[in-house]
């Protein structure tokens, strides 16, 4: 009887990309299947096989719909993945809209790049998966109840717990039989909510695991404890400093459960007179598309009535059409726009960027994680000059952001939740978070009692082995898809776009024609010499 094995195919000692993958004696199984996000070198990988025959797994199990951890099912399928792919009633209903709108992102996406290859004469590429593709992998969700044991594979057991991070979340317990002895324990906690989030309870799950596998994405970061009133005041002061002297506000908006928080918070802060009555759109479909699930589900949540406003308001004003969301450009101030993606890396907010980020009576407002590489995290770190569909703009903008909206628990809620987990009796396993957040809880674990050879911090594609009497160990691949470095930080490709940017900033700044002569002259010198 074989051992049963984990690999890391994702969001390993970076946030983006969750996927692992368990084999038994019995059967091959995922816990999610996420799309990589940030930089391009990263992106590339959603391109790229699968480290697995995806022919040859027999379930997924689904912690929750984000697309970093929902986003390469549909190509799961197309390549020959037929299972059933596990998850809650709330993930179920937002994955029917979420995954084929990823299908037309990368669909229109590929489209505009392959313009700008076919003048440049490059190759055309072919969209990860379509809107079509992702359709047809809807079939394959099958609902689960929370808290309910359900029989996934032979020989393996699962349970869902409430992850409190959004509608439909869950941390997964699992249990693979063992030839005389007993089960396999593992808990994964998917993305764990912080204590007090609109909408939700308390995250919970049981204890007494042999492995627990936790996201460590605000690992090392604290912030102070969020009161309703604390964060409709934070909202507060932002929103007021942007509208005044008819200014512009765009908020970057995550489609779910961000855009709802927002919604609900500006209402009332609006029918307080807290705030102005500014008109709000919300410029995104599959927000709009993902409000109606909530309402569906409002029962099922916190601080929401049976009937909740959202959408149905006046001071809302929903644009589903593309031609409604163009109308949006004709507004020249005085307004607050909500539009995804909340990375700035795909969707409306780009075009919407396109036309504020160099007007200075435009505030761009950042609610939530921005993960290395992707357009809001170069913003969010002060860059002056930026490039959208191929287009250089210079950042004058006013440039804020707001962590009371967050929907990852800090370092202290996440070392608290895994304390509560114990006894942890083989090992616990930190992914799903940048290098630096991932050592700080790891710090944080072991100056609460736990030994350093039971925390592992695996790479991307590293493998360990579950079972046996032996300790378990990370073994590193034969081949890796990226080199461990090339995770930690920005790529050459926003490397080079910001060497760009500074070349002409150089340009501009000489004194005259000469002097810019004698520059192109040193930059050509140095490029021989390099080579």
């Amino acid at each position: 009887m074989q051992d049963t094995t984990l690999k890391f195919c994702g969001a390993a000692r970076t946030v983006t990309g969750s996927c692992y993958w368990l084999q038994t004696d019995q059967c091959s199984f995922l816990v999610d299947c996420g799309l990589f996000q940030g930089p391009k070198t990263l992106k590339e990988l959603n391109y790229g096989p699968f480290p697995f025959d995806p022919a040859k797994i027999d379930f997924v199990l689904q912690t929750h719909a984000h697309i970093d951890h929902s986003g390469l099912l549909p190509k799961l399928s197309t390549l020959g993945f037929d299972g059933p792919i596990y998850a809650t009633e709330g993930t179920k209903d937002l994955l029917t809209f979420m995954l084929p709108d990823s299908g037309y992102i990368q669909e229109m996406e590929v489209e505009h790049l392959n313009r700008r290859n076919l003048r440049h004469g490059k190759p055309e590429v072919e969209p990860i998966y379509t809107r079509e593709d992702a359709e047809a992998c809807l079939s394959l969700l099958e609902a689960v109840d929370y808290q309910v044991w359900t029989s996934v594979g032979p020989g393996v057991r699962a349970r869902f717990w409430n992850a409190g991070h959004i509608l439909g979340s869950a941390s997964i317990e699992i249990e693979i039989d063992q030839e005389n002895s007993a089960p396999l324990r593992l808990l994964f906690s998917g993305d764990i909510g912080p204590d007090n989030k609109l909408f939700h309870p308390d995250p919970e799950a049981p204890s007494d695991f042999d492995y627990v596998i936790s996201e460590a994405t605000y690992g090392g970061r604290e912030r102070a404890e969020v009161t309703p009133e604390a964060r409709q005041n934070a909202l507060l002061q932002e929103v007021s400093d942007a509208l005044d002297h008819d200014g512009m506000l765009l908020i970057p908006v995550f489609a779910v459960e961000r855009t709802q928080e927002l919604i609900t918070d500006l209402l009332a802060l609006q029918d307080a007179g807290k705030i102005p009555k500014a008109p709000v759109f919300l410029d995104s479909p599959l927000a709009i598309r993902v409000t109606k699930v909530f309402q569906k589900h409002a029962s099922d949540l916190e601080d929401l009535g049976p009937r909740p406003r959202f959408i149905n308001n006046p001071a809302i004003h929903a644009t589903e059409t593309v031609e409604q969301s163009k109308q949006i450009a004709k507004i020249k101030g005085g307004a607050i726009i909500l539009a995804a993606s909340g990375m700035c890396e795909a969707g409306r907010i780009r075009h919407h960027l396109k036309q504020w980020l160099w007007q200075d009576k435009a505030t761009v407002l950042f609610v939530g994680y921005q993960a290395i590489g992707t357009l809001g995290r170069i913003l969010n770190e002060g860059a002056k000059n930026v490039k959208i569909h191929g287009q250089e703009i210079r950042v004058k903008a006013r440039i804020r952001s707001i962590d009371t909206y967050s929907g990852h628990a800090d370092g202290s809620e996440l070392t608290e939740w895994i304390l509560e987990r114990a006894p942890v009796k083989r090992a616990l396993i930190l992914t799903h978070g940048e290098e630096p957040q991932l050592k700080a809880l790891k710090s944080a674990l072991l100056n609460k009692g736990f030994d350093d050879n039971d925390i592992l911090i695996p790479n991307l594609d590293d493998v360990i082995t579950l079972g046996g009497k032996a300790a378990p160990t990370v073994t590193p691949p034969l081949e890796r898809r990226l080199p461990p470095a090339a995770l930690v930080g920005p790529d050459w490709h926003n490397d080079l776009t910001e060497l760009v940017f500074e070349l002409r900033d150089k340009f501009e700044e000489a004194a005259d024609d000469k002097a810019r002569g004698k520059l192109v002259r040193r930059i050509r010198r140095s490029l021989r010499d390099e080579a």
